[in-house]
């Protein structure tokens, strides 16, 4: 039993040096910390950030190292919490995202499409494979009939005056969509003489 004693007594004490070893190794890295990290170990770099920034972690060859950013990179977003700010991974769908559930841009083969990236887009919308997204064009209604003709206070001509009709936008147009058409026309126009009444 002594040499299984002597053996856990050496173990110890060998535990005991490298947790001591470590110790000095990490309050001397801390000062090295690189720029935004508020405490770090030089094997898994970041360990915590400075306020405001985000904690993301990087893939190292088989090791994840923390990084402290200003903003997530592309194809994650930014998780504020009392505690921690963290960067998420995005929806596998999603090349970029404002939230989970919210796509600004999508992989190839896929159209964005009210914040989701679809594999093909609704029926009416254009799909703008170099843009990825499904394009909405304007769409506008019908004319309406002619107004009565209405003499401005700017016309100085007696009988003159002008006329005029509008249409109604039914579908906004996307970023890259067609622009909407006007939407309403004045003309020129000859105002009518009143009857007068007869007694």
């Amino acid at each position: 039993n002594v040499p299984q004693l002597l053996f856990f007594e050496s173990l110890i004490v060998n535990c005991r040096q490298i947790l001591h070893m470590e110790a000095i190794s990490n309050s001397s890295v801390s000062r090295l910390c690189p720029a935004g990290c508020a405490t770090c170990s030089a094997l898994n770099g970041c360990l915590s950030c400075k306020p405001r920034l985000f904690f993301h972690l990087e893939l190292d060859g088989m090791r994840q190292r923390g990084t402290c950013l200003s903003s997530c990179p592309r194809g994650h977003y930014g998780m504020r919490s009392p505690y921690i700010n963290t960067c998420t991974k995005c929806r596998d769908d999603c090349a970029s995202c404002f939230s989970e559930n919210f796509c600004t841009r999508c992989h190839l083969g896929h159209f964005l499409f009210r914040g989701r990236c679809e594999n093909s887009c609704p029926n009416g919308l254009t799909a703008d494979t170099e843009l990825r997204e499904c394009t909405v064009h304007c769409e506008v209604g019908e004319w309406t009939e002619w107004s009565p003709c209405a003499r401005k206070r700017s016309m100085r001509a007696y009988r003159r005056g002008e006329e005029t009709r509008t249409r109604e936008v039914l579908h906004s147009p996307s970023l890259y969509g067609d622009p909407c058409p006007h939407v309403s026309e004045i003309r020129k126009c000859v105002i009518k003489k009143r009857q007068s009444l007869t007694r």
